[in-house]
């Protein structure tokens, strides 16, 4: 999936227009946005007061006063309330504003999200801080403003709280300035408190009379007499947009009495005196010009074409050109004048008087936008038109067509908002949309919902059998003609979800039966499901031959990011067969292939991240660890399919816990819970288990009993892999109370089970539990012996380290017995993992304060790869890198990368 595209006319500051009126009072109160200490510049005002025009013509005399001032601009509306677009326009203001940020940043804050509801990360942002810090420090002559126009259109709780974090992080050469009608919900006390806001209101803004007279004259060209313009300044009390519009009606008013009684009448609310003053200025427009107004309300942005397609006329582009110069509140969106808007005020006003003057034509109006917009591939825009057009079929036509590219790109998050935006009944007369339904639902958790979209796609398929005409109406593409196969891969899904392996099964080999031969992604996914189910089942041989004959159908049917997701799957699957080399294997393959073409990488990109991070997790490598997982954290929401997002916090949790933060592991294994979805793999690994056997190794076992009496589990317990963990998990807590017997014989159950079916991951962990329970059970014979099965008789013993240092001081105790024994390999094994208990992290501070990011550069100098391999694998431009590297010769006092790694070598860094 792409990183969500930016709209460039966002960024334009407002043109400025050559007759404006001078206002140096109100520059010099911006100007104190520069001052040391100021963080926000508030400009806040009700609508109409001037804000968008005095801080653009502000900006073009800074520039042209000071020449190390950058500026960005952002005009924010609805859409933006979604955090992802608003981080992205925001970064790309940033960018515009002479701030060149890191890629990798860029884009992990351009990432369209799947769950919309959930707020930007702190993690992310604060990725972007410390880039806007690194800018910073590298530019000390410079400083930087960015304008958030129209912040009131936001009232998304994430988008303030990222604004909030950004106004408490921000380097103090970095400036924010919001213009918006009402107060926004950010710390405004504290700021002003502390001395670091600066705030414009509508008395600062107001016309003063000497204000009113250049702008009612000169401006608007009007002849008004000294009392007449003091009338209108008092009755407006300085209201800019309220004189503008009296201007607009004054226009045509020549005779003398005239003017004096319409400036008499000029009275009442604001609302009032809108409405009374836009039925004066478009009832002295031409009816062309009326027209053209009323019918192009309906759209956010304006350009020539749309209009001629919206109005059915021609020459658009000339009227809304004729329409700046007469100053109709038409604001150009661009230097080129080619995209423009109404003046919100003013739009406003054109589209409730078009729904009281002509509400028929207004579902004819979106629809003429919509087909504008679709047959220029603008699908999001089209949809939206039709939908408040009351077009829901071609609504539903225009998504279906689009579902093929969006499931291979896995634009899960548009596809979301479409299904809010349809009524369930258009969606149930469709079989595709109903299964791109049911896929909501399951990406929601709601399991009943997804059964019921699933038996409404096949009701669908049914009557459209029995009814051609109705059939006619979808469109004719692969995700109809696989909607009767793709109804029993969600059944599959489904039965996963609740743990039904025999259903899985059922409906997986229904699918394949109904898949054609070159049904390539029907075949990838029932026969993945077929996989799962045999792993699920705990057939990891099984489930590794039949997933990978799955990943090659995905591959064949062009579904490259679910292809890439797939390794994830194998890598648990070979993890689970005893082999962390082959699966580290997998996901280097997959990392490589996803970042071959350069950035933007695809979707799945950060879970291999993820998987690398947990291998080297397993192997104590926990520095290598951290950086995998900071490359993911980079990459954002974007770089993780939805149903792996969890993974993140899970590994996360698991390497905090490893260092002896056990809360905060608890706090990233809740967030992990929220993400979790079912349905899409084998919960062979419940996050409550592994909350509780967090809590056992920090000897807090109320929880952990707690937990296993929840789950009703026990030693009787048959064998069965889906619970192995959580049985395993329950050994852990049972050998903190003793009692050893009952649970060497359920042990030697779960033993013989994991042999049979070839689960060496299993084994090792169940033999490593046995030699515990000996050793608690004061058989030290028995349990040197069996740990030297676990630790000999398993393939790939060498990626395993945490497994047993996890297990704390009776581990010590046992691998300290383990060295002294006669057998040469266990001794070996043993001295490995107890050396790395005995190793402490390397710390992000040494002597010499390397930072973080720093010893990840300099781990890599000590490879092979080149500068610019190194460049890529941490996703920065080999300029950043040259900086890096050159702080580090400095640090370290050397001047070549080989004196580096030898002297790192010599401190203990690598």
């Amino acid at each position: 999936m792409e990183p969500r595209l930016v709209l460039t006319t966002k960024l334009f500051a407002p043109a400025r227009r050559t007759r404006l009126v001078g206002r140096p009072r109100v520059h010099e109160r911006l100007d104190a946005t520069l001052e040391t200490g100021h963080r926000l510049t508030l400009v806040s005002a009700p609508a109409g007061f001037g804000k968008t025009t005095a801080l653009g013509d502000w900006l073009t005399g800074l520039s042209q006063r000071h020449g190390h001032v950058g500026f960005g601009w952002l005009s924010l509306d609805e859409g933006d309330n979604d955090p992802t677009r608003f981080l992205t326009h925001l970064v790309a203001a940033l960018q515009s504003s002479g701030i060149d940020l890191e890629a990798a940043v860029v884009e992990s804050l351009s990432t369209p999200s799947t769950t919309p509801s959930t707020s930007p990360s702190a993690d992310a942002l604060s990725l972007l801080v410390n880039e806007l810090a690194r800018v910073a420090e590298h530019q000390p002559a410079r400083q930087w403003i960015v304008v958030l126009d129209d912040y009131h259109a936001i009232g998304s709780s994430d988008v303030h709280e990222a604004v909030t974090f950004l106004l408490d992080h921000l380097p103090d050469r970095l400036h924010l300035v919001v213009a918006t009608r009402a107060d926004p919900a950010l710390p405004l006390a504290r700021l002003r408190s502390r001395g670091q806001l600066c705030e414009l209101r509508a008395d600062d803004l107001r016309f003063t009379s000497v204000e009113a007279h250049e702008f009612l004259t000169r401006v608007m060209g009007l002849e008004l007499t000294a009392d007449d313009i003091d009338a209108l300044e008092d009755r407006t009390e300085g209201w800019i947009a309220g004189l503008q519009l009296a201007a607009l009606s004054l226009r045509a008013v020549t005779d003398r009495d005239e003017i004096a009684e319409f400036i008499g009448a000029f009275t009442g609310s604001n609302r009032f005196v809108i409405d009374y003053l836009a039925d004066e200025v478009l009832a002295r427009q031409t009816e062309h010009v009326r027209g053209f107004l009323l019918h192009t309300a309906v759209l956010d942005r304006l350009t020539g074409a749309l209009c001629d397609t919206v109005t059915d006329g021609v020459d658009s582009t000339r009227t809304l050109y004729d329409l700046e110069r007469a100053n109709l509140f038409v604001v150009p969106l661009d230097s080129e004048r080619r995209w423009y808007r109404y003046h919100h005020l003013f739009a406003d006003v054109l589209r409730a008087r078009l729904l009281a003057e002509h509400p028929e034509q207004v579902p004819q109006l979106h629809r003429r936008a919509s087909g504008w917009f679709a047959a220029g591939g603008m699908v999001d825009d089209a949809v939206r038109h039709a939908v408040a057009g009351g077009d829901f079929d071609h609504a539903a036509s225009l998504v279906e067509q689009a579902v093929p590219d969006m499931r291979r790109t896995r634009q899960d998050g548009v596809l979301l908002t479409w299904m809010r935006l349809l009524p369930a009944p258009v969606i149930r007369r469709s079989p595709v949309l109903s299964l791109v339904s049911s896929w909501a639902g399951l990406i929601a958790g709601d399991l009943d919902a997804a059964e019921r979209r699933l038996d409404d796609a096949e009701a669908a398929l049914a009557a459209g059998a029995r009814d051609p005409e109705l059939a006619a109406t979808w469109v004719d593409n692969e995700d109809l003609r696989m909607a009767p196969a793709m109804v029993a891969v969600y059944r599959a899904s489904l039965s996963q979800a609740r743990g039904d392996v025999a259903g899985i099964v059922r409906h997986a080999r229904h699918a394949l039966d109904l898949a054609g031969p070159d049904d390539h992604f029907v075949r990838g996914a029932a026969g993945g499901f077929l996989g799962l189910a045999a792993w699920a089942a705990g057939d990891v041989e099984a489930a590794l031959s039949t997933f990978a004959d799955a990943v090659r159908s995905l591959r064949a049917a062009g579904n490259a990011v679910d292809t890439l997701d797939s390794t994830v799957v194998l890598a648990d699957m070979s993890v689970a067969a005893g082999r962390p080399g082959r699966a580290r294997w997998l996901y280097e393959q997959a990392l490589r292939t996803a970042t071959t073409g350069g950035a933007p990488y695809p979707r799945a990109t950060a879970d291999l991240h993820v998987g690398l991070a947990d291998l080297d997790r397993e192997r104590d490598d926990l520095t290598n660890a951290r950086a995998h997982l900071e490359s993911a954290r980079a990459l954002g929401q974007r770089g993780s399919i939805t149903e792996n997002q969890h993974r993140w916090y899970v590994v996360m949790a698991q390497v905090c816990a490893a260092g002896g933060d056990q809360d905060a592991a608890m706090r990233l294994l809740d967030q992990a819970e929220t993400l979790y979805r079912h349905g899409f793999y084998p919960d062979v690994r419940p996050i409550a288990a592994l909350r509780a056997r967090i809590r056992i190794a920090g000897r807090d076992l109320s929880p952990a009993r707690g937990w296993a009496e929840d789950r009703g589990i026990s030693v009787d317990d048959e064998p069965d892999y889906l619970r192995e963990y959580e049985h395993l998990t329950l050994a852990r807590l049972l050998l903190t109370d003793g009692g050893s017997r009952p649970l060497l014989r359920f042990l030697d159950r779960l033993h013989t089970a994991a042999v049979r079916t070839g689960r060496h991951g299993s084994v090792r962990e169940i033999r490593m539990l046995q030699a515990l329970a000996h050793h608690a059970d004061g058989d030290p014979k028995r349990a040197l012996t069996t740990l030297g099965r676990s630790l000999l008789e398993t393939p790939e013993p060498d990626g395993v380290v945490r497994l047993y240092l996890d297990e704390g001081a009776p581990m010590t105790t046992l691998l300290r017995q383990a060295v002294a024994a006669a057998d040469e390999a266990l001794r070996s094994q043993a001295q490995r993992i107890l050396k790395r208990a005995a190793t402490p992290e390397p710390q992000d501070a040494p002597p010499e304060r390397l930072s973080h990011r720093e010893l990840q550069v300099l781990r890599l100098l000590a490879t092979d790869l080149t500068g610019p391999e190194i460049a890529r694998e941490l996703y920065v431009t080999l300029n950043t890198l040259r900086t890096h590297t050159k702080r580090i010769f400095t640090k370290l006092d050397v001047t070549t990368r080989a004196a580096a790694v030898r002297r790192a070598h010599d401190q203990g860094l690598l």
